[in-house]
């Protein structure tokens, strides 16, 4: 089936269930209507994460999926902006950042399967860790730290969880069945979309349908230049579709135990008009070079659920999950080049990982003597093969020139690696029986093995030498955690944990260049990264009055990164770059956050992240760390309608001495939000905002280049004023 014909198909039954939601609804005695639910979850309150999960943690924090709809969240840049200061989303290479640290150092789970961060290090074919919609979440929980005793590998900046939608959360109390339909539309890029989610239950069996589409444009900057070449600051054009499939099936028993099946796709493609690489006088004339930017993901997974019912069972909550999980990332180019190899050009790289696997976790309380025992234990284990490869047409194939060195196509730039991962956990939270006082010591063990496969692909190209060897490690991560817990409302802890990360694929195997030209090479004796993390911190309050303080020292060891050199040979004069291990990296902060909501509705809110990132050896910064970011906000809300006024304010980048660089200055914007649920239309809810009221231009420091500024520095701009307004009907 076409991705055409899927999002056809998909649209056709948005609007059937949509329709027939509604004349169901119609049919439906008044009594049954008494019982619509007016949210998804309930306000305020933070949703149960699963046994033994990542996000069972005090340096977690939770948004539901009202606070995703309250805020209007429909990407991690507003997830960041809106309600996590310290997350961010960089655009150049597509991943989430936490505390500074992003890519492949921040672990992202779906359901509890992970997602992976494809590093492709040559052709731009990274990304991956958005692949997923926000209609079809339930919860997000953002853990922060570098504590890989419950994440695994990568868990150096923090976890992304991700959980997405049950039955249960649209099926109301009393009711059968239960769905919600919303759309969006947004002028930052131009965009519209919808959304549609239904389930059903029948007697003790559930079953959920949801799918998504939106289409939209470039996102917008505040460059006024248009054009092409190294002069235009205005964003490139650019057309994208995405869209999400989402289905499960869930069959409950008396006994606790819940046996489901999920189905899930996500794809978004893009199609760029590069204007920034054409001119009158480059290789790329005006209208001769297009770019496209593709991203799906695709699972199949078996899901198990248990809630003891008794006080004779084994455990008293577990979840394990089967998977199948393919996610590919393309990223190609076509067009025509008028000089140096003169014709037709095309490129599409692309790098895919397929993975099957199992995630469980199992949790027990019980008493010895004076102390209680709260004993968490898990297992992840993973089958991976991860292949790389550059598609491409040229007029190379018919002529050969000394320009073709720099053109090679048509092969892998790695082998294909077949990887093998084994985690276990366990933990016990200890306390005294009636005290407050708790001591929770962890250990995990993870073990990996990565076994390079020769291919026609990789062996055929112009720079191979031999096939590199396997690596396999394995690797200890210990933690205790000391907490102090008088009531529901106070949580005083202090934590240590180590974390690490195994290298990528691409960083131990890559191999891009040509004998004359130049190299970038990966390095097979990579050492993986490890840190210790020491965190203190408070929670405090509850839901309408509270907050959160912790402050945080990271030091990280064998950091991977890469470096150019001169090639002593001579057999790549345009040099060698290569990954390799840095000796010491530190990384310290503070977070805040706080509420008050009073008794005439009005409430106050604010948070403020603050980080700083050193390379102990050479004394670097580190510019992946954002500097301090603010967000205070104020809202009224009544029954029926609601506003909010946020400023949001960062410290300007320091300069670093480097004139390729953009050493933005700080900055402070306003947004404007409102609601409105109309008493005539039951469950219909209207949500309108308007961002960067007074038009500033500002600079996000995660998403400036960090080596050079081709374009002029508006081009790298975040948008000005632009409003975005949705409409949202449960049913």
């Amino acid at each position: 089936m076409t991705s055409r014909t899927t999002r056809n198909l998909l649209m056709t039954c948005t609007a059937i269930v949509a329709l027939s939601a509604v004349q169901s609804r119609a049919q439906e005695p008044a009594a049954a209507e008494a019982t619509v639910l007016e949210t998804i979850v309930v306000k305020g309150k933070r949703v149960a994460v699963p046994a033994g999960g990542v996000a069972d943690t005090p340096l977690a924090s939770q948004t539901t999926a009202e606070e995703i709809e309250a805020n209007q969240i429909t990407s991690l840049e507003d997830l960041g902006r809106s309600l996590e200061p310290g997350v961010s989303f960089n655009r150049n290479t597509r991943s989430v950042n936490i505390r500074g640290l992003e890519q492949n150092r921040v672990v992202t789970t779906i359901d509890g399967i992970p997602i992976p961060y494809l590093q492709d290090g040559a052709r731009e074919a990274d990304g991956g860790a958005d692949s997923f919609s926000f209609s079809s979440l339930s919860t997000i929980d953002i853990v922060r730290g570098a504590d890989s005793s419950r994440a695994g590998s990568g868990a150096l900046g923090g976890a992304v969880v991700l959980r997405t939608l049950e039955p249960e959360d649209l099926i109301g109390e009393g009711r059968d069945w239960g769905g919600v339909a919303k759309s969006t539309y947004d002028s930052e890029d131009r965009s519209f979309g919808g959304s549609a989610a239904v389930a059903k239950r029948i007697e003790n069996t559930s079953v959920l349908f949801q799918g998504g589409y939106r289409r939209g444009h470039e996102r917008d900057n505040q460059g006024e230049v248009g054009g092409y070449s190294t002069t235009r600051s205005e964003p490139n054009p650019a057309d994208f579709d995405e869209y999400n499939l989402l289905f499960k099936l869930r069959q409950y028993t008396d006994s606790g135990h819940v046996f489901g099946f999920t189905g899930e796709r996500f794809e978004r493609n893009e199609d760029i008009d590069m204007r920034t690489s054409q001119s009158l006088t480059g290789n790329y004339r005006p209208g001769d070079l297009d770019g496209a930017e593709d991203l799906r993901r695709d699972r199949l997974s078996l899901d198990y659920r248990f809630d003891a019912v008794g006080d004779d069972a084994w455990v008293d909550r577990a979840n394990a999950v089967f998977y199948w999980q393919n996610i590919l990332r393309e990223s190609g180019q076509q067009g025509y080049r008028t000089t140096s190899v003169i014709g037709d050009y095309a490129r599409d790289n692309s790098f895919e990982e397929r993975s099957i696997g199992f995630a469980g976790n199992a949790e027990k309380s019980f008493t010895t003597g004076d102390l209680s025992h709260q004993l968490t234990g898990g297992l992840n284990v993973s089958l991976s093969k991860a292949s790389q490869y550059s598609a491409g047409e040229d007029t190379c194939d018919v002529a050969f020139s000394f320009s073709c060195n720099f053109l090679h196509t048509n092969q892998s730039d790695m082998p294909d690696v077949d990887g093998k991962t084994v985690g276990v956990f366990l933990e016990d939270k200890i306390g005294l029986r009636d005290g407050p006082f708790f001591l929770t010591p962890g250990l995990r063990y993870d073990w990996y093995d990565y076994d390079p496969k020769a291919t026609d692909a990789y062996t055929n190209g112009a720079n191979y030498t031999g096939l590199p060897a396997g690596q396999s490690e394995g690797q200890l991560s210990p933690k205790l955690r000391a907490s102090y817990e008088p009531n529901p409302g106070v949580e005083l802890y202090a934590q240590w944990a180590m974390g690490f990360r195994a290298p990528d694929v691409s960083e131990l195997y890559l191999n891009y260049g040509a004998p004359g030209t130049y190299l970038t090479v990966g390095n097979p004796n990579l050492e993986p990264e490890t840190s210790n993390g020491f965190e203190i911190g408070a929670n405090l309050g509850d839901d309408d009055f509270g907050g959160h303080l912790g402050a945080f020292h990271n030091r990280y060891r064998n950091f991977i990164d890469s470096e150019s050199r001169v090639d002593p040979t001579g057999t790549y004069p345009m040099g060698i770059t290569e990954y390799f291990n840095r000796n010491k990296v530190r990384i310290y902060g503070v977070e805040l956050s706080g509420h008050k909501r009073f008794n005439n509705g009005m409430r106050v809110y604010g948070a403020l992240s603050l980080a700083d990132g050193e390379d102990l050896d050479s004394g670097e910064s580190i510019r992946s760390v954002p500097p301090l970011k603010v967000v205070l906000g104020t809202g009224y809300a009544t029954e029926t309608w609601g506003a909010d006024l946020i400023f949001t304010a960062a410290k300007g980048v320091e300069d670093d001495a480097d004139a390729n660089t953009i050493d933005a200055a700080g900055y402070g914007i306003f947004d404007l939000t409102g609601w409105w649920e109309p008493e005539q239309t039951k469950g219909l809810t209207i949500r309108a905002g308007v961002y960067n009221i007074f038009d500033k231009t500002y600079y996000d420091a995660v998403n400036l280049p960090t080596l050079t500024t081709p374009q002029p520095d508006a081009f790298y701009s975040e948008p000005g004023r632009t409003f975005k307004i949705s409409l949202t009907q449960r049913f």
